[in-house]
């Protein structure tokens, strides 16, 4: 009985199609029956403007014969004598003899002086009034007789002129009127009326039109206007034919579509329900079969037939089977690696968390968390594939070296080993050294050496935690202080890496609150121009005024907002600063800015730099960009382009720190920057090595040579300016002159710019 409810499918199939073909059968049936009726209609109108049509060439064709036999008489001799001498019992019987003849109701002669003679019984009703229509020379037409209408003819009488016209009137009474209509092939009803004597509704009608009524009968009328023999009169001929007999002769027809359409129906609704029923049987298997696959059960559907049904069992049946085996897989594929096959991060915590649950009193676990060194070296230089290869191969190293532990791939080139079952007086060290072994083991990709090495850090249950979130946590702390020691190092938890790490978490939300609340200001130091003995700029630095901690150390934040990413937006708000102070300077005095190489690779910078030249309205060629030569370690050719876009804007470039790396001399070839930095080691050595002299002066030296500017950086006494300015040194930066001073020291110190030439001088 749940099958028959109208919310299963069966129903719904069954009632859909019947619903369809139903509404279908209606509009056809009403579209046919409205056929019909338009049809009847249109043939009834058809049919009354013939006969009426017909009905005209009647009434002319009678008031002609009439005419002719008038006519006959008119011209008689004799008539012609008696009715020119007034001889009124010849006009009396010849008149009498045409009544006769014709079968008129009235005959007379009207003269000219309007006298009526012949006209036997009732006397001619205004005889004048004809007068008028005959003068005209009208010869048919209706007059009024004492009966009613008349259809009337006239023929002039001349002798030899016109002495009067002989008129015979035959009427168009019921009688003659339902002779009339027995000629026509349809029920016609015909009246002669005036008319003022007509309906409202059809006064108005304009003649030989069909019109539509409905009062009392359905019918259609048609009327036509007669010619007129007698002035003051207006009539009409009116046909009527009632449409009540027409449409019933379809009715039968109707009725006929309307039990076709009862049986097309019935037939269609049990069509349907058969076929519904062949539909949703399967399905109704279908489902149940789905059902407990739900519930864990196992389930194959019979194939019974052949068609679309059959082919969907079957596939049914084979989507069952590779679920249970996608199953498999999914359930391998969610708890390993798919690069190296070594369990991932779930199923490592998921074994940790039941060793712990395991372990025996006296035992320890080990887990280490490792970083592969210069892994980003690797992908950078020999690309992405030798990456991927290279994790493989450590991971093969891994298995090979400590078959009993438990290696996990966490995520990019972070490994972490558990290590379970260690007595208390096993030497934690060497199985330190035996990881550190394993990660150091030569590497070979596409026949070149890649680097190895890792980072590790290790921390130990119970001591460094029981459960696993804690030891993995304080492996990662660890791992962070190896790292920061030098690559190729292990470290072991210790309590204080804690606290370092709480410390440094707190510095970075305060410095995220620093870059929203704008507690960041900034520093300038004079850049002094030995050649032009004058301050020609100011680099910007940016200082953090701590709300509680007071002033920080940028060796203290910068460092860690490079790690974080936040020296990108600190570094943009530097540089729309350093623009809009140094808009207030003299325009022969420039800014300086340093960018981060973090800064430096990510997107934007050239729009960085244009925006904030846009909004102080700083020229481009008053602001100098400091960067390093390690933003050309990551991809030279993108950093090249870089710089060449900066340099198109008009903006400055130098070359900061220059001789602390291994590739200086190169990148000065690469790219012609506008000024190189010398490193404050550099000046530091003038007065304890002789060396160092030398080394200035090469760099001074090429520096020239390629068309580029040289700044020393850390001037702190005269002879060590001297030394500058004997080299060839242009421009010098240090204590010598001063710290880095507030913004608003610096007109101060622009005006007193003289007062740095005289301490130099003596």
């Amino acid at each position: 009985m749940a099958l028959l409810r109208f919310g299963s499918l069966r129903m719904r199939i069954a009632v859909l199609y019947a619903s369809a073909f139903a509404l279908v059968l209606t509009v056809v049936v009403a579209l046919a029956s409205s056929g019909l009726s338009q049809f009847a209609h249109a043939s009834a109108a058809r049919d009354l403007a013939a006969n009426a049509r017909v009905f005209d060439e009647i009434i002319s064709t009678r008031a002609g014969q009439m005419g002719d036999q008038a006519g006959v008489l008119a011209r008689d001799f004799g008539f012609r004598e008696a009715v020119a001498t007034g001889d009124a019992p010849t006009i009396a019987s010849a008149i009498a003899n045409l009544e006769a003849r014709a079968g008129s109701d009235k005959a007379f002669v009207l003269t000219l002086d309007g006298d009526v003679l012949g006209a036997g019984g009732a006397p001619v009703a205004a005889p004048e009034s004809l007068w008028n229509s005959l003068d005209a020379g009208h010869s048919r037409g209706i007059i009024r007789s004492g009966r009613g209408f008349a259809l009337a003819a006239a023929a002039p009488i001349q002798a030899p002129d016109l002495i009067g016209w002989l008129v015979i009137a035959q009427p168009l009474n019921r009688a003659e009127l339902d002779r009339l209509v027995e000629l026509a092939p349809i029920a016609l009803e015909a009246k002669v009326m005036d008319a003022s004597d007509q309906p409202q509704w059809l006064r108005g009608e304009r003649p030989g039109a069909v019109v539509d009524h409905h009062e009392g009968q359905h019918a259609l009328y048609y009327t036509s206007d007669l010619a007129v023999l007698q002035d003051g009169i207006a009539p009409r001929l009116v046909l009527r034919h009632s449409l009540e007999a027409t449409l019933a002769a379809y009715a039968e027809l109707k009725w006929l579509l309307v039990a076709l359409a009862a049986v097309g129906l019935a037939l269609v609704l049990g069509i349907s329900w058969r076929v519904a029923r062949g539909v949703t049987e399967p399905l109704q298997r279908l489902d149940e079969a789905t059902r407990l696959i739900g519930q864990g059960r196992e389930v194959s559907l019979a194939i019974d037939t052949d068609d679309e049904i059959g082919r969907l069992a079957g596939s049914f049946n084979q989507m069952v089977a590779a679920i249970e085996e996608r199953e498999r897989e999914i359930i391998h594929v969610g708890l390993h690696d798919g690069l190296t096959g070594l369990p991932n991060r779930k199923l490592f915590t998921e074994q940790l968390t039941n060793v712990l649950s395991r372990r025996r009193p006296g035992e320890q676990v080990m887990v280490a968390y490792v970083d592969l060194d210069d892994f980003k070296m690797v992908n950078d230089t020999l690309g992405h594939p030798a990456g991927d290869t290279m994790l493989r191969i450590v991971a093969d190293h891994l298995r090979e070296d400590m078959p009993d532990a438990l290696i996990a791939r966490l995520g990019g080139d972070e490994f972490a080993i558990l290590i379970d079952g260690i007595a208390e007086a096993d030497s934690l060290g060497g199985l330190a050294d035996a990881l550190q072994r394993s990660f150091a083991r030569p590497i070979t990709i596409n026949g070149q050496n890649a680097p190895g090495g890792a980072s590790i850090g290790i921390a130990l249950a119970p001591g460094d935690g029981v459960d696993g979130t804690t030891l993995l946590k304080n492996a990662d702390l660890a791992l962070y202080r190896a790292k920061h020691e030098g690559k190729a190092t292990y470290h072991f938890f210790e309590p204080g890496l804690d606290e370092a790490a709480r410390r440094r978490r707190q510095m970075e939300l305060d410095l995220r609150s620093a870059i929203r609340d704008g507690d960041f200001e900034l520093n300038f130091q004079p850049l002094y121009s030995i050649v032009e003995r004058r301050l020609t700029g100011f680099e910007a630095l940016v200082r953090w005024n701590h709300p509680t901690r007071g002033r920080i150390n940028p060796v203290e934040f910068i460092p860690l907002a490079e790690e974080t990413g936040l020296i990108v937006p600190i570094g943009e708000w530097v540089l729309r600063e350093a623009c809009h102070h140094a808009t207030t300077w003299p325009e022969d005095v420039s800014v300086a800015v340093n960018v981060s190489p973090r800064q430096f690779t990510s997107s934007g910078l050239s729009g960085t730099v244009l925006s904030a030249l846009s909004a102080s309205g700083l020229v481009p060629q008053r602001l100098e960009l400091e960067i390093t030569e390690s933003i050309f370690i990551a991809d030279v050719e993108a950093t090249l382009a870089t710089l060449h876009g900066l340099r198109n804007i008009g903006v400055k470039i130098a070359l900061d720190d220059f001789g602390t790396g291994y590739s200086s001399l190169s990148y000065l070839r690469s790219f012609p920057f506008d000024k190189v930095k010398i490193d404050k080691s550099f000046i530091d050595d003038l007065g304890t090595s002789s060396n160092a002299h030398a080394v200035i002066r090469a760099i001074t030296t090429l520096a020239d040579a390629l068309g580029m500017e040289t700044l020393a950086e850390g001037v702190e006494d005269v002879s060590q300016f001297e030394v500058l300015e004997r080299e060839g040194c242009r421009h010098i930066q240090g204590y010598l002159f001063s710290k880095p001073v507030a913004a608003s020291a610096v007109a101060r110190m622009l005006a007193e710019g003289a007062g740095y030439q005289r301490q130099l001088r003596a």
